[in-house]
């Protein structure tokens, strides 16, 4: 769950980011794709980690 909460989070991170550029179709996805992945890691190293822990 926490993994799909960064990936969603980092998408819509990167949305803005893009839109605040004033980005392209193309590049509000590119943000989207990217950040999305990003979030996605950290939510696997926070689940890691979480699971570690308890």
């Amino acid at each position: 769950m926490i993994i799909i909460a960064g990936l969603l989070i980092g998408a819509a991170w990167g949305l803005l980011f893009a839109r605040r550029r004033q980005g392209s179709g193309f590049d509000l996805a590119q943000y989207a794709v990217v950040w999305g992945m990003i979030g996605g890691l950290v939510g696997v190293a926070v689940s890691i980690g979480l699971d570690r822990m308890l």
